[in-house]
């Protein structure tokens, strides 16, 4: 159901695209890109609300600079100008929360708010799709926003705010939230 969701979806199949052919070696897309548009279709009628971002993940310890980050967001900007792309080396998001180094993307993934939001896919060169995911698809095909046991031990205020700056519980009433 997630990979028809998303092949039907013509935004969604040129932003995969322009990752694979513009954006970071090995870069993912996550976050709502993925979770918005699954958790919309349950709803009939589809709640209709702007993309914020694209949030575009990927895993050079060899270049940590934002600058390269930035190059990316211009490169990807130019396929696709209408969009917010938000290019991020998961090498050095580690320092935003005080963590230790991460090793790969999936352990960045790890420390992200909601188990729902940490689920990466990309196009492999043949036009299928490669997902990355830290806590596993049950989440999100539940219509469940669970805290993370990282944000739960270090920010679960920061979840809370999350919870309500986003207001998710209004776009989506029939979410569960689980806290523990």
């Amino acid at each position: 159901m997630l990979e028809s969701l998303l092949r039907s979806d013509k935004a969604a199949m040129t932003a995969l695209e322009a990752v694979r052919t513009a954006g970071p070696e090995g870069a993912y897309i996550a976050a709502g890109f993925i979770r918005n548009r699954y958790w919309d279709s349950l709803y009939d009628p589809q709640p209709q609300f702007p993309e914020a971002d694209v949030d575009v993940i990927y895993f050079d310890a060899t270049y940590d600079l934002k600058t390269r980050d930035l190059a990316y967001e211009a490169s990807l900007k130019l396929v696709m100008p209408d969009v917010d792309w938000q290019v991020r080396n998961q090498a050095r998001m580690h320092t935003f929360g005080g963590h230790d180094p991460f090793q790969d993307t999936e352990t960045a993934l790890r420390h992200w708010a909601e188990t729902a939001t940490g689920i990466g896919v990309r196009l492999s060169p043949d036009g299928a799709f490669e997902w990355l995911t830290a806590f596993g698809f049950d989440d999100l095909f539940a219509h469940i926003l669970r805290i993370t046991p990282v944000m739960k031990d270090n920010d679960p205020e920061g979840f809370e705010a999350r919870l309500q700056a986003k207001g998710w519980l209004k776009r989506w009433p029939n979410l569960k939230v689980v806290r523990d």
